[in-house]
């Protein structure tokens, strides 16, 4: 008899970290969140405005999935306008470097 059970659902939230990696990497505009925070770019406004073709739904969508991993958190401040900033969690600066690392690991394999 063949079970046709599923181990891991796609659309099931990662429960392990190769799943939440898997879930970043599927959204194409998380590394350029991360990079834009590197440099301060902090607010959606000119995060938008920073990178060409970054629309502020995908954006807003990019922001909330690293947010519910906890990589990086909304700061709301009280103010008229509103004003909103997202910065990284020390979760988030441990993941980052871990992704950085993997970057030099694929730039060794490309040497």
């Amino acid at each position: 008899m063949i079970n046709n059970r599923k181990i891991f659902l796609r659309n099931s939230p990662p429960e392990r970290s190769a799943r939440m990696i898997e879930s970043v990497f599927r959204c194409k505009w998380s590394l350029t969140v991360y990079q834009l925070l590197a440099e301060e770019i902090n607010r959606p406004g000119e995060m938008v405005r920073s990178v060409e073709g970054l629309s502020t739904k995908v954006l807003n969508d990019c922001l909330k999935k690293n947010i519910e991993f906890g990589i990086i958190k909304r700061i709301e401040y009280n103010e008229v306008p509103p004003k909103v900033e997202y910065k990284v969690t020390p979760f988030g600066k441990r993941f980052i470097r871990i992704l950085d690392q993997l970057r030099e690991l694929q730039n060794e394999m490309n040497v």
